[in-house]
């Protein structure tokens, strides 16, 4: 399987960045393919430009995000690996959502009007990686969880079909030992060795 791996974190020796190291290597040696994109090392611009906004339905888009939605389209599975900051995407991530998720890429709407019909046929799989600085309890019960909602019930749902969803999240990150971030690795690893 060909994976496409998106990293959001500004920091090379994050908790992210180990995460999403580990995750690599894991798939490479169960026999995968991993494309790793880094969003901050490639200097990705999460900003959706005057031109790609005026031209949102007619599918132009500028280079850099032409070679991220070619990446995307060549990949059979996404895995994302990012931290939850205020309970939401980091910003690059967001921006990667908005310019690559595109009209004509990801979905396209029905001519008849209300529905979104999804165009990411080559998706079967689509995971995400994160962790959160809040406990368990606020982030679920609280506010409800509002990263998967939006990945499963929005992103994915409206852009694939049939494709496996899955969130591993690492929770009250900012007071996690170091023996909790080991645990989580190796439960990231197990998942991970599924694939």
């Amino acid at each position: 399987m060909r994976i496409l791996m998106v990293l959001a974190h500004p920091l090379e020796d994050s908790f992210a960045a180990s995460v999403a190291r580990l995750a690599k290597e894991t798939l490479e040696g169960r026999g995968h393919t991993v494309d790793m994109l880094d969003l901050y090392r490639e200097d990705f611009d999460p900003r959706l430009t005057m031109a790609e906004r005026g031209s949102y339905f007619s599918e132009r888009y500028d280079a850099q995000a032409s070679g991220c939605i070619a990446r995307l389209k060549a990949a059979d599975g996404l895995v994302l690996v990012f931290p939850q900051w205020w309970f939401n995407f980091p910003a690059i991530l967001k921006g990667f959502f908005d310019r690559v998720f595109a009209p004509g890429v990801a979905f396209e709407h029905d001519p008849a009007g209300g529905r979104i019909i999804p165009r990411l046929g080559n998706i079967r799989l689509f995971w995400a990686l994160t962790s959160t600085g809040s406990p368990w309890w606020v982030v679920h019960l609280y506010m409800g969880n509002p990263v998967r909602r939006l990945l499963k019930r929005g992103i994915a749902a409206f852009c694939a079909k049939g494709l496996d969803f899955r969130m591993l999240a690492l929770h009250d990150m900012d007071r996690a030992t170091e023996g909790k971030r080991k645990r989580h690795l190796e439960r990231v690893r197990a998942l991970v060795s599924r694939i």
